[in-house]
């Protein structure tokens, strides 16, 4: 975790303090005292503006620093978030605990860490859970705005309809799009996006 220590080490917030766009568009899918599990939610402006929809918010991240930054901005906004430093290599995804898990540009993973990571989510919801999940695609290397440099870890239509094929896919969309999240995501960019229901 000493790469993220070191880039959220800094009097701004890397990626702002604003809620991911796509995650702001599904407001309305949201129900006030739900569950959430935000994943590798960083600095917290995801758990945060989900907190203020009225959830119950647990937020994940590897970094201790991001940690700290993300409690800050609850404080400061006047709400409440449950925090955790946790190695999601190693993170103990209960069992049908969460209303919702919103998983937003968590590309670090290498595949087979993803394939974990996603198993996780999979578990984690409770039947009828929703999953909402965006990040970037292959041709995210051309526009160079933000997102990992590996191929690997870029997500494709394909690849999400494997992961989540056992889901009711609400929403699959991939698109361009300029995004404005502070200096780590800025400018044109490869997007895709998943919103996906658990079976009952």
């Amino acid at each position: 975790m000493t790469f993220w220590d070191e880039r959220y080490d800094r009097e701004d917030y890397v990626f702002g303090t604003r809620p991911n766009a796509f995650l702001e568009r599904q407001a309305h899918r949201l129900q006030p005292g739900q569950t959430v599990l935000a994943v590798a939610d960083g600095e917290g402006r995801n758990g945060v503006w989900l907190a203020e929809q009225g959830l119950q918010v647990h937020a994940v991240d590897g970094s201790a620093v991001a940690v700290g930054k993300a409690k800050r901005l609850a404080t400061a906004r006047g709400v409440t978030v449950r925090s955790e430093v946790a190695d999601l290599e190693d993170f103990a995804w209960p069992d049908a605990a969460y209303d919702v898990v919103a998983a937003i540009f968590i590309q670090f993973a290498s595949p087979p860490f993803r394939s974990r990571l996603f198993a996780g989510m999979r578990t984690a919801l409770k039947p009828g859970g929703l999953l909402l999940l965006e990040g970037y695609r292959p041709e995210q290397l051309n526009y160079r705005t933000g997102g990992p440099p590996t191929v690997e870890n870029l997500y494709t239509e394909d690849l999400l309809r494997a992961e989540f094929g056992l889901f009711d896919i609400l929403e699959l969309r991939a698109y361009d799009a300029v995004l404005e999240e502070g200096s780590g995501h800025a400018g044109l960019s490869a997007l895709i996006d998943l919103v996906a229901r658990k079976p009952v």
